[in-house]
């Protein structure tokens, strides 16, 4: 979960640049094709190619309509705002996913570890600061993105077991390409794009396809409640290259939430593996798929 921050966070800031000169719907589509040719190639490879109903399932159909409906909510959000706030209001998702693997799954969850969520969910606030002046529809649509998020996460936790991790890459990556295609013209049409946005484009196609993977991989193996933390991660991230790409200098206020955030997502890991400790020798998982 680490991984795909990291990776996905390093996304968004490529999608941000290269706004500039191309609408967030060209970027979805060309990122979503090199995406797409590279994924393909690599499941090829991998002989996890799979018929296209062995898809159509309700698990796989619900991440899919998530995924699109929160790149395009998100992408909206991190083309108006800066990088680290439309991030900071993302980082109320493991509280979004916590509190529907409780009421879905019957997931146990711990008073410390409710304590340590909201705890982070505080820091988010303490980092957004919602007021009237500073809330506006980006950050709504940010936060609908949640939503959307929440739903996909959930849907991966029961898509079946034989069907590969890198078949659902492919799948999704095509989906939220083909919606790109489907908002281009609403958003300005088509401009063609430079040397150096294509480069871009192919870079953020490449970390795509890892934050896919591992947040997949992730999410199919462990504990919900236990991985979500993690995400807390990317608001590191989106500080560091909001401020070596934009300029963007965090404030006190920003660098008090963002302490918060992540020693709360680090005392839920520890609270995790103190509770999995006793049974962690006939605990198992998935194996690794993909990458």
């Amino acid at each position: 979960m680490a991984a795909a921050m990291a990776a996905l966070t390093m996304n968004d800031a490529i999608t941000k640049a290269v706004s500039a000169e191309l609408n967030f719907g060209q970027v979805m589509l060309v990122r979503g094709l090199f995406a797409s040719v590279l994924i393909a190639a690599l499941a090829l490879h991998q002989r996890v190619l799979r018929p296209l109903r062995t898809l159509m399932t309700k698990a796989v159909v619900l991440r899919m309509a998530g995924e699109v409906g929160g790149t395009m909510l998100l992408l909206a959000a991190i083309v108006n705002l800066p990088l680290a706030n439309a991030t900071a209001i993302l980082q109320v998702l493991p509280l979004a996913i916590t509190l529907g693997a409780a009421l879905t799954f019957g997931e146990p969850v711990g008073w410390r570890r409710w304590l340590a969520i909201a705890a982070g969910f505080i820091g988010v606030l303490i980092i957004v600061r919602p007021g009237v002046e500073g809330f506006n529809q980006f950050s709504l649509f940010a936060l609908i993105s949640v939503i959307f998020s929440a739903v996909r996460d959930l849907a991966t936790k029961r898509i079946p077991a034989p069907i590969p991790t890198l078949f659902v890459t492919l799948l999704t990556t095509v989906s939220v390409t083909i919606a790109g295609a489907g908002i281009l013209v609403p958003l300005g049409g088509w401009t063609l794009p430079s040397g150096r946005a294509l480069a871009l484009l192919a870079f953020a196609a490449v970390l795509l396809l890892i934050g896919y993977q591992c947040i997949i991989m992730a999410l199919r193996t462990g504990d919900i409640s236990a991985v979500a933390p993690f995400r807390y991660s990317a608001l590191l991230w989106a500080m560091l290259f909001g401020y070596l790409v934009f300029g963007d200098r965090p404030d006190a206020v920003m660098v008090t939430g963002a302490t918060i955030i992540v020693l709360s997502g680090l005392y839920a890991f520890y609270r995790e593996r103190v509770r999995a400790r006793p049974v962690a020798a006939i605990t198992t998982g998935l194996p690794p798929d993909g990458l």
